[in-house]
């Protein structure tokens, strides 16, 4: 068993991944100083009764524990004595097919029906394969003895016997540079000069190539039984680091046990010397920052009663003290309480406060001394109404006087009647003194406000001097003069009363002014904030209104025009405008950029809406209240004046946006020359990007669209016919909004029209090309034989039957009998040439091809609104010269 069993190195060596099985290295050739255990004896066959041997006993079975239990001492035979049987003769092969019992009797075993039946063929190719590496292998164990047997001076002798072989094996095979590709290298190894060069077979040759054949399998034995001895020679070594490892093991134990100790006494260090002194230090720590977090929370208390402080002194009108505490909360926002979360707000909040209070101050700035100005904007009503009458009366009674009338003037009558009962003049005319003098000192307090803010100072100066000077010369003069006239019994000089009333006028025109002015500044402090900038359509035409509104009136007080509100209103306008135009821009850029050019239903509120533009009002409808709903269901077409359109969604939104214009016209007559400008600009983006969708295919890309289809063509000239039937009318509301010497900017609408007109042609030559398209591939192969009609003029037929069916509902009966009439003529042209191509003139002979254009005309007239078509066949001949 020891000799099959073992092996020699070099078996083992020699082939290592040829995959054969590998039995493990007896243990005669482990190293003399490794002594293995001795194998733990089995127990008997038949175990003998106890002889009062404790390791029997031990070693046994427990007949009360393993009663029930299976144990390999249940068996009757074990393996190793079935294998090393010393009554066999020779070795046992089939002992797993063999039934175990006490006789170990061979008896017959039926094969099984899950395995195959192998035979030595299947094993023949895999000893083909290992059939060299075999002998090799039995070579090299003749060749190399067992180690143990081995002395020094063998192992010497060998070593030098193991030398002088491999000087044997040439030089060149040790070379790095060994290569057989080399050809210098190739004839060094093998020798081609020893063989004959005829190439025969004759017997020196297969001598010479078997000896060196040999020859080349000796060196190789060499090399092979040189590796595996210096191999065997240095297994020591790995069993040396395997013993090594016991031993560090046992210091890395050590190892282990020392930090393990190590790290105990670092921690009781821990606990009687750090932990102590550190949680003086935390507590001591912890105070300090208590005490900081407790003023730190005093100080948000004191801030957080910052916004009703605010608030109650804005009640008492304190603007400066409000102001003072918003800015020292904000100072202490920055330095002490930065960062806070539950703060991050109150910075924006005061920001805010801040721009109330300033809307407050002005608006207490401009509201009282308006007020104080009304009273006045109608005390110089009064005195400009009295002075007007007394004029008018003094005039009359200079007429009598001229005429002879009576003693007594209307002139004073009127002014006795005038002073009646509490002396009307002076009484009105102190009172203007005193409210004048309110006035003044209700602007002085407001100029001192002013200039505490910062905002408006120069403006309110000027405004308050000149209004005291107005009111200084209304008062020396007429307080003045009347009083002298009422003391003295005496009327006013014409000239009095004339410079009284030039004083009232240029009163009231300062004062129209200054109101004016004051507006202009609100409006373009909303116009700074961007207030304005937020408005909606509908809002700015109420601001508009109320502006123009306000203009008319102080125009119609005062007696002249004023231009500083309106002008300030202008500019907004614009702004309103460019907004205004890029909303609607940018709608219908995305209307089109995701519209699919498919026929769309016309709900009743549009159908409403071209009504209306019919009836002549071009505005839109008021909006209807919510909750009421009509029972009307969607068209299918839009009916204009009695024609019928089919039209896209976004033409139907087109509308409402150009009737949006047209009303922004109505609300503000100013703006008339920009919104033209912005529609015609309008108008002419939908014509621009509808053609790049559907002429150009841009909706392929843009939409997804599988193709353009003749339906898409006609219905997108459809929708431009709608827009250009429009044109006129929007032109026509235009015109009447605008000056003669504004007429030529109109010019815009003639430009549209006729970019529209062509973007149609366009679209109808397209149709045109396609059916020319198609008559040019299909008639290039037609062919006058029969059977008639033949099959190039039935596909002719089907192709113009769809295209018929693609727009006939789309466009009217004029259009498409007009696009037929075209495609007619180049169906005539092409059939014309295929037949000069043929040779086929009209000689009376070519019945087949009178029938097939025969059968062309029933088909085209057969259509709807073609019956009456002229097709006028006959040109299809060529004319007799």
């Amino acid at each position: 068993m020891s000799s099959n069993q073992g092996s020699s190195p070099v078996a083992q060596s020699s082939c290592p991944s040829d995959g054969l099985f590998r039995k493990p290295r007896a243990s005669s050739m482990a190293p003399r100083h490794y002594r293995p255990p001795p194998p733990r004896s089995l127990p008997d066959v038949c175990p003998k009764e106890p002889t009062g041997e404790g390791r029997a006993l031990c070693d046994g079975p427990s007949v009360v524990a393993d009663q029930h239990r299976w144990t390999v001492y249940n068996s009757k035979v074990n393996l190793p004595a079935a294998l090393n049987d010393p009554r066999l003769a020779k070795r046992e092969s089939d002992f797993f097919t063999k039934t175990w019992g006490l006789a170990f009797t061979e008896t017959e075993v039926m094969p099984s029906f899950y395995l195959p039946n192998i035979s030595r063929e299947h094993f023949s190719s895999y000893l083909q394969e290992t059939a060299q590496r075999e002998k090799i292998h039995e070579r090299c164990k003749n060749i190399c003895p067992s180690k143990d047997d081995l002395s020094v001076p063998t192992i010497t002798n060998n070593h030098d016997k193991a030398r002088a072989e491999l000087e044997q094996v040439p030089k060149i095979f040790m070379k790095p540079e060994f290569v057989l590709n080399d050809p210098a290298t190739f004839n060094a190894v093998l020798p081609w000069s020893h063989f004959s060069v005829a190439g025969g077979n004759n017997s020196r040759d297969v001598a010479s190539s078997r000896l060196l054949q040999e020859k080349l399998s000796h060196y190789l034995d060499v090399v092979e039984v040189s590796i595996a001895r210096q191999i065997s020679l240095r297994s020591e070594a790995f069993f040396h680091a395997m013993s090594s490892q016991h031993e560090l093991q046992d210091r890395l134990r050590e190892t282990a046990d020392a930090v393990a100790k190590l790290r105990a006494c670092t921690a009781a260090i821990d606990r009687v010397m750090c932990r102590g002194p550190l949680r003086a230090l935390r507590d001591a720590l912890t105070c300090n920052n208590c005490i900081k977090l407790h003023n730190k929370l005093k100080l948000m208390a004191a801030v957080h009663q910052t916004q009703p402080t605010v608030q109650l002194l804005l009640s008492t009108s304190e603007f400066v003290g409000a102001l003072e505490l918003i800015a020292t909360t904000k100072e202490v926002l920055q330095q002490e309480l930065q960062g806070i979360h539950s703060f991050r707000h109150l910075g924006s909040q005061l920001c805010e406060m801040e721009r109330l209070i300033d809307k407050m101050m002005v608006a207490d700035f401009s509201i009282r001394p308006q007020t104080h100005q009304c009273l006045f904007q109608a005390t110089l009503g009064i005195i400009r109404n009295v002075v007007l009458e007394v004029l008018d009366s003094s005039q009359r009674s200079r007429l009598e006087e001229e005429s002879g009338g009576p003693a007594l003037h209307p002139g004073e009558a009127e002014l006795a009647y005038l002073t009646h009962e509490g002396l009307f003049i002076s009484d009105a005319l102190n009172e203007a003194e005193q409210r004048s003098n309110v006035a003044a000192h209700a602007q002085t307090r407001a100029q001192t406000r002013t200039d505490a803010c910062g905002s408006d100072s120069a403006s309110a100066t000027t405004e308050s001097s000149s209004s005291r000077e107005h009111n200084s010369n209304t008062t020396s003069s007429l307080p003045i003069g009347c009083a002298a006239a009422i003391s003295e019994d005496v009327m006013p000089s014409d000239q009095e009363l004339g410079r009284v009333a030039n004083n009232v006028q240029e009163l009231l025109h300062t004062a129209s002014d200054v109101s004016q002015d004051r507006c202009v500044k609100v409006l373009m402090t909303r116009a700074k904030d961007g207030s304005l900038e937020r408005l909606s359509s509908s809002e700015f035409v109420c601001l508009s209104q109320a502006v123009e509104s306000f203009v008319s009136d102080t125009e119609e007080l005062c007696g002249r025009r004023s231009v500083s509100l309106r002008g300030a209103l202008q500019s907004q306008a614009y702004r309103f405008v460019q907004r205004f135009h890029e909303e609607r821009k940018t709608k219908l850029s995305l209307l089109l950029d995701n519209e699919r050019w498919k026929q769309a239903e016309v709900p009743a509120e549009f159908q409403d809406l071209v009504d209306s533009i019919a009836d002549g009002r071009i505005t839109l409808p008021e909006r209807k209240p919510t909750g009421r709903s009509e029972d009307r269901k969607p068209s299918e077409f839009l009916c204009v004046d009695g024609q019928k359109y089919a039209v896209v969604g976004t033409v139907l939104l087109l509308i409402r946006m150009f009737l949006e214009y047209c009303q922004c016209v109505n609300d503000i007559p100013s703006i008339t020359t920009d919104i033209l400008t912005r529609l015609a600009e309008l108008l002419k983006h939908f014509n621009s990007r509808s053609c790049q969708l559907v002429l150009g295919a841009g909706a392929l890309q843009v939409v997804g669209l599988k193709t353009i289809t003749t339906r898409n063509l006609a219905l997108a000239s459809r929708c431009l016919q709608l827009l250009v039937h429009y044109i006129p009318v929007i032109r026509a509301h235009f015109e009447t909004r605008l000056q003669p010497k504004q007429y030529s900017i109109l010019r815009h609408f003639g430009h549209i029209t006729k970019d529209y007109n062509d973007h149609i042609a366009e679209i109808s030559a397209k149709l045109v090309a396609i059916m020319d398209s198609m008559f040019e591939k299909a008639l290039f192969k037609y062919e006058v034989k029969a059977p008639m009609p033949s099959a190039c003029l039935r596909n002719v037929c089907k192709q113009m039957a769809k295209m018929h069916e693609a727009i006939n509902e789309l466009l009217p009966e004029e259009q498409t009998q007009m696009l037929f009439l075209r495609i007619n003529a180049s169906f005539k042209l092409h059939l014309k040439r295929q037949l000069a191509r043929l040779g086929v003139i009209n000689d009376g002979g070519p019945q087949l091809v009178m029938v097939d254009v025969a059968f062309y005309s029933e088909n085209v007239q057969a259509l709807r609104s073609l019956e009456c078509l002229d097709l006028n066949m006959p040109e299809i001949w060529e004319q007799k010269r």
